[in-house]
């Protein structure tokens, strides 16, 4: 089952929700302001290293291009629609 988390990662639980309910290997998309998530430096990236292990992340690129994101944390995936 694929999970979606479009909250940012500060002032927010879903990232960690998420994550606490995927099965392993389920995959999980960040868009919105879930992107934040995916930036290098962001307070999240040690929990997505981390996620990297056990499940497919993907980040939506027409989300990170509209904030500005122009790289993300190594092994997280673009994709488009």
């Amino acid at each position: 089952m694929l999970h979606t988390v479009n909250k940012p990662p500060i002032g927010s639980d879903s990232l960690e929700s998420a994550l606490r309910v995927a099965a392993a290997g389920a995959p999980i998309l960040l868009l919105e302001d879930g992107v934040y998530a995916a930036r290098p430096g962001a307070r999240s990236q040690g929990l997505l290293e981390t996620a990297l292990a056990g499940h497919p992340l993907y980040a939506l690129g027409p989300d990170l291009e509209a904030r500005g994101i122009t790289r993300v944390i190594p092994g997280i995936r673009v994709i488009g629609y």
